[in-house]
Protein backbone atom coordinates (compact mmCIF):
# COMPACT_ATOMS: atom_id res chain seq x y z
CA UNK A 1 0.00 0.00 0.00
CA UNK A 2 1.49 3.29 -1.10
CA UNK A 3 0.68 6.35 0.92
CA UNK A 4 1.24 9.84 -0.41
CA UNK A 5 0.50 13.43 0.52
CA UNK A 6 -2.53 14.77 -1.32
CA UNK A 7 -1.19 18.23 -2.10
CA UNK A 8 -4.11 19.03 -4.41
CA UNK A 9 -6.72 18.64 -1.67
CA UNK A 10 -4.51 20.43 0.85
CA UNK A 11 -4.18 23.40 -1.53
CA UNK A 12 -7.93 23.43 -2.21
CA UNK A 13 -8.61 23.54 1.53
CA UNK A 14 -6.05 26.30 2.10
CA UNK A 15 -7.37 28.44 -0.76
CA UNK A 16 -10.96 28.02 0.38
CA UNK A 17 -9.82 29.02 3.87
CA UNK A 18 -8.31 32.16 2.35
CA UNK A 19 -11.65 32.98 0.68
CA UNK A 20 -13.45 32.41 3.99
CA UNK A 21 -11.01 34.72 5.79
CA UNK A 22 -11.35 37.46 3.15
CA UNK A 23 -15.15 37.28 3.18
CA UNK A 24 -15.21 37.30 7.00
CA UNK A 25 -13.12 40.48 6.97
CA UNK A 26 -15.47 42.06 4.40
CA UNK A 27 -18.46 41.05 6.54
CA UNK A 28 -16.89 42.70 9.58
CA UNK A 29 -15.34 45.80 7.99
CA UNK A 30 -16.75 46.20 4.47
CA UNK A 31 -14.86 46.19 1.19
CA UNK A 32 -11.72 48.32 1.51
CA UNK A 33 -10.79 50.82 -1.22
CA UNK A 34 -11.31 49.60 -4.78
CA UNK A 35 -11.46 45.91 -3.84
CA UNK A 36 -14.29 43.92 -5.39
CA UNK A 37 -14.81 40.27 -6.25
CA UNK A 38 -15.91 38.19 -9.20
CA UNK A 39 -16.96 34.80 -7.86
CA UNK A 40 -17.85 32.03 -10.30
CA UNK A 41 -19.56 29.00 -8.88
CA UNK A 42 -21.21 25.77 -9.95
CA UNK A 43 -24.97 26.30 -9.85
CA UNK A 44 -25.53 22.52 -10.01
CA UNK A 45 -23.74 21.93 -6.71
CA UNK A 46 -26.26 20.14 -4.46
CA UNK A 47 -25.81 22.64 -1.62
CA UNK A 48 -25.87 25.84 -3.73
CA UNK A 49 -29.07 27.84 -3.23
CA UNK A 50 -30.34 30.43 -5.66
CA UNK A 51 -33.67 31.54 -7.08
CA UNK A 52 -35.27 29.24 -9.66
CA UNK A 53 -35.12 31.93 -12.35
CA UNK A 54 -31.36 32.29 -11.77
CA UNK A 55 -30.88 28.50 -12.00
CA UNK A 56 -32.75 28.53 -15.30
CA UNK A 57 -30.70 31.41 -16.63
CA UNK A 58 -27.40 29.94 -15.37
CA UNK A 59 -27.87 26.16 -15.55
CA UNK A 60 -24.23 25.20 -14.93
CA UNK A 61 -22.24 28.14 -13.57
CA UNK A 62 -22.73 31.73 -12.58
CA UNK A 63 -20.44 34.67 -11.88
CA UNK A 64 -21.52 37.16 -9.25
CA UNK A 65 -19.92 40.50 -8.46
CA UNK A 66 -19.49 41.79 -4.93
CA UNK A 67 -18.79 45.47 -5.27
CA UNK A 68 -21.12 48.41 -4.69
CA UNK A 69 -24.25 46.80 -3.28
CA UNK A 70 -24.56 43.61 -1.30
CA UNK A 71 -26.33 42.80 1.93
CA UNK A 72 -26.71 40.08 4.55
CA UNK A 73 -23.24 38.60 4.04
CA UNK A 74 -22.98 35.57 6.32
CA UNK A 75 -19.78 33.52 6.32
CA UNK A 76 -19.61 29.99 7.72
CA UNK A 77 -17.09 27.17 7.62
CA UNK A 78 -18.94 25.54 4.70
CA UNK A 79 -19.83 28.55 2.52
CA UNK A 80 -21.34 32.00 2.45
CA UNK A 81 -24.76 33.52 1.91
CA UNK A 82 -25.36 36.96 0.50
CA UNK A 83 -28.09 39.13 -0.96
CA UNK A 84 -27.17 40.63 -4.33
CA UNK A 85 -29.03 42.91 -6.69
CA UNK A 86 -30.08 41.46 -10.07
CA UNK A 87 -31.68 44.23 -12.11
CA UNK A 88 -33.21 45.95 -9.07
CA UNK A 89 -34.36 42.59 -7.71
CA UNK A 90 -32.53 41.57 -4.52
CA UNK A 91 -31.91 37.83 -4.43
CA UNK A 92 -30.49 35.62 -1.69
CA UNK A 93 -27.73 33.18 -2.63
CA UNK A 94 -25.87 30.50 -0.74
CA UNK A 95 -22.54 29.42 -2.21
CA UNK A 96 -20.67 26.50 -0.66
CA UNK A 97 -16.89 26.90 -0.90
CA UNK A 98 -16.76 23.56 -2.74
CA UNK A 99 -18.88 25.08 -5.52
CA UNK A 100 -16.50 28.00 -6.17
CA UNK A 101 -14.65 27.73 -9.47
CA UNK A 102 -12.93 31.13 -9.51
CA UNK A 103 -12.42 33.94 -7.02
CA UNK A 104 -10.96 37.11 -8.52
CA UNK A 105 -10.19 40.55 -7.11
CA UNK A 106 -9.32 42.54 -10.25
CA UNK A 107 -8.42 45.66 -8.24
CA UNK A 108 -5.17 43.97 -7.22
CA UNK A 109 -4.93 41.42 -10.06
CA UNK A 110 -5.46 38.48 -7.71
CA UNK A 111 -7.30 35.33 -8.63
CA UNK A 112 -7.81 31.73 -7.64
CA UNK A 113 -9.10 29.06 -9.99
CA UNK A 114 -10.23 25.67 -8.76
CA UNK A 115 -9.92 23.14 -11.53
CA UNK A 116 -11.99 20.01 -11.21
CA UNK A 117 -10.39 16.63 -11.61
CA UNK A 118 -12.17 14.00 -13.66
CA UNK A 119 -13.04 10.83 -11.79
CA UNK A 120 -11.28 8.65 -14.37
CA UNK A 121 -8.58 7.38 -12.03
CA UNK A 122 -6.09 9.98 -13.22
CA UNK A 123 -3.95 10.95 -10.24
CA UNK A 124 -2.69 14.20 -11.75
CA UNK A 125 -1.74 16.39 -8.77
CA UNK A 126 -2.17 19.56 -10.82
CA UNK A 127 -5.74 20.26 -9.70
CA UNK A 128 -5.39 23.91 -8.82
CA UNK A 129 -4.31 26.94 -10.74
CA UNK A 130 -3.71 30.30 -9.18
CA UNK A 131 -3.64 33.11 -11.64
CA UNK A 132 -3.43 36.87 -11.70
CA UNK A 133 -5.44 37.05 -14.93
CA UNK A 134 -9.02 35.83 -14.44
CA UNK A 135 -9.20 34.68 -18.09
CA UNK A 136 -5.75 33.43 -19.08
CA UNK A 137 -5.02 32.77 -22.73
CA UNK A 138 -4.44 29.11 -23.57
CA UNK A 139 -1.58 29.83 -25.93
CA UNK A 140 1.97 30.99 -25.26
CA UNK A 141 0.88 34.63 -25.01
CA UNK A 142 1.11 34.47 -21.20
CA UNK A 143 4.58 33.30 -20.26
CA UNK A 144 5.22 32.53 -16.63
CA UNK A 145 8.04 34.31 -14.86
CA UNK A 146 8.32 31.41 -12.44
CA UNK A 147 11.50 29.39 -12.44
CA UNK A 148 11.56 25.75 -11.47
CA UNK A 149 14.56 24.92 -9.34
CA UNK A 150 15.64 21.37 -8.67
CA UNK A 151 16.15 20.62 -4.98
CA UNK A 152 19.11 18.44 -5.97
CA UNK A 153 21.16 21.58 -6.53
CA UNK A 154 20.86 22.39 -2.80
CA UNK A 155 21.77 18.93 -1.49
CA UNK A 156 25.29 18.25 -0.27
Amino acid sequence: MTRSIDYGNLMHRAMRGLIQQVLSDVRDHGLPGAHHFFITFDTTHPEARLADWLKQRYPSEMTVVMQHWYDNLDVTDEGFSITLNFGDAPEDLYVPYDAIQTFVDPSVEFGLRFETQDDDGDDDPEQIATDQDPDPAPDDEHQSDAEIVSLDSFRK
